[in-house]
């Protein structure tokens, strides 16, 4: 089994924010792959599905962002053998930048470092770059609403083909 974790905060104030690009990507894949999340006893919600011939879990924590780990380390425990990557925003990368390692510390990140605190660094992530806005507070910035939607929708599309076709295959 694959676990896609995408990164983000519930809530429709979250929805469309620089914080959320990580569920974004889950839900392109979900709607491209023909299935919808429901509500788990996981602190997430789940959707399931196949590609490939393989079995994946597309998840959206609903713990909020800087408490990630306490979802994924419940899916590491059920599912002991599963894959895990992690899609999510970065501020660190230029906009519309997308980078992808195998594993690694939480940075700046604390969703990542959420997960990082629970489970180690052995996971996979997919960064999309969000850049930063110097003009404006860190969290005021990723809670912000997209500028260029069109601009991060292609980004989006673009991590769902990595994750496909060059991750899942």
């Amino acid at each position: 089994m694959i676990i896609i974790v995408g990164l983000g905060n519930i809530g429709k104030e979250y929805e469309n924010t620089y914080h959320n690009i990580g569920f974004m990507v889950v839900d392109s894949l979900a709607k491209r792959l023909s299935t919808s999340f429901l509500l788990s006893k996981d602190k997430c919600l789940q959707a399931k599905t196949f590609y490939n011939g393989q079995s994946l879990l597309l998840v959206k924590p609903t713990t909020y962002m800087n408490n990630s780990g306490e979802a994924v380390v419940l899916l590491k425990k059920k599912y002991k053998d599963a894959r895990i990557i992690v899609a999510v925003d970065d501020i660190d990368l230029p906009a519309g930048k997308i980078r992808y390692r195998e594993r690694g510390s939480g940075g700046t990140h604390n969703g990542l470092r959420s997960i990082v605190s629970y489970i180690g660094q052995d996971f996979e992530r997919v960064k999309i770059g969000i850049g930063r806005d110097l003009s404006m507070d860190l969290a005021d910035f990723v809670l912000s609403r997209i500028k260029d939607k069109d601009f991060y929708n292609k980004i989006v599309e673009e991590v769902c083909n990595l994750i496909l076709e060059k991750i899942c295959s």
